[in-house]
């Protein structure tokens, strides 16, 4: 099987590559990458370790697709995954909108014309800010916890959020463009016949990744509180208490497999992936960790708010579970610990990867 990973420079893309080639005898692997984010030429020379090919290319660019081999699938992990692109200064609107949106249309029109399958990771900022700003939460042992006794309301579960949540905007500039590429992907699916699967994926974490406060937040929280750098809780009273789930796309790669091998399946086309419950921490949880690791270091408070920042989203992923019999492997102690790991092999890292 041969299959084309867009991203691939970038943490998830070059995790998934790196595990899928490494692991699945007989996968030939392609990958298409910009360049444009720092740290990702670190990512390109691993790659031409592993001996996959690579192509620098843009996919906002159409003539980039023209010289592309035909691949079977193509594994969609280029984006703008900042939940503040096009809002926070460092791009514009219409930056996020070429990359997420155009650049989503390039490749459905590549898979359309060589009738590639289409796997898009999409993310769980496509359900609303709203919604899930207005869940009523308990503060408990330095962490929101649902008031699941209150709770009526449609995707919302013992486990988490369900795909039945509500997409209704605002959902972000970034999560809006990714829900216009999901509803875009299964209409050129259907219209010219060809699988797509799409996985909505929360939080991803793992060493190597590329952190910032907007993404990538394990990684930066870790990779900061080791080098003593300033780390502050944002708004929702200033503790901390602000909850997310998450996994190590390495993992990804076995319900992969999955899709590519059963296009015919008869699963829904949309499903959930993440830690859930028992992959998930608050910032406050996380600081205890990181004081644990690395000895006691400070975060500032304040009570002020971002735009988009909700107290708590964890993923319910049932029906990917009982559709394909998948479920996160890694465990979240050894996610953080790999990550403090690779942060003291590499002190300097954040500093490589923001430049």
């Amino acid at each position: 099987m041969k299959i084309l990973i867009t991203g691939i420079c970038g943490f998830v893309g070059y995790r998934i590559a790196n595990f899928w080639k490494q692991n699945v005898p007989g996968i030939e692997i392609i990958g298409m990458d910009n360049l444009i984010r720092s740290g990702s030429e670190i990512n390109r020379q691993k790659l031409s370790n592993l001996g996959i090919q690579f192509i620098h290319g843009d996919i906002r660019n159409s003539s980039d697709f023209e010289a592309l081999p035909s691949v079977d699938w193509v594994i969609d992990c280029a984006a703008n995954p900042s939940v503040l692109a096009g809002m926070d200064g460092k791009s514009s609107s219409r930056q996020l909108m070429e990359h997420n949106l155009s650049g989503s249309i390039e490749i459905l029109e590549y898979c359309r014309r060589v009738k590639a399958g289409l796997i898009l990771l999409s993310t769980s900022r496509v359900y609303g800010v709203d919604a899930l700003s207005t869940l009523p939460m308990n503060p408990q042992d330095q962490r929101f916890v649902p008031r699941e006794s209150i709770i009526d309301i449609p995707g919302v579960s013992d486990k988490g959020i369900t795909e039945a949540f509500s997409s209704t905007p605002p959902l972000s500039l970034y999560g809006t463009s990714k829900r216009a590429a999901e509803l875009l992907a299964l209409e050129y699916g259907s219209a010219f016949d060809f699988p797509v699967w799409i996985n909505r994926c929360g939080v991803m974490a793992g060493p190597g990744q590329f952190g910032k406060v907007d993404q990538g937040i394990v990684s930066f929280w870790i990779n900061s509180h080791r080098a003593r750098k300033p780390l502050k809780y944002i708004g929702f009273g200033g503790n901390g208490y602000q909850v997310r789930d998450f996994f190590d796309p390495k993992d990804l790669v076995s319900l992969l497999v999955k899709q590519t091998e059963n296009p015919d399946s008869g699963a829904p086309s949309i499903v959930n992936i993440g830690g859930g419950v028992a992959s998930s921490l608050s910032l406050a949880e996380l600081t205890a960790w990181c004081d644990d690791r690395f000895g006691k270091h400070e975060v500032e408070k304040t009570v002020e708010s971002r735009p988009f920042d909700i107290p708590w989203i964890v993923m319910d992923g049932t029906v990917c579970e009982s559709n394909w019999d998948w479920r996160p492997e890694t465990s979240k102690i050894e996610i953080l610990e790999t990550i403090a790991l690779h942060a003291e092999k590499h002190p300097d890292w954040l500093d490589i990867v923001n430049r």
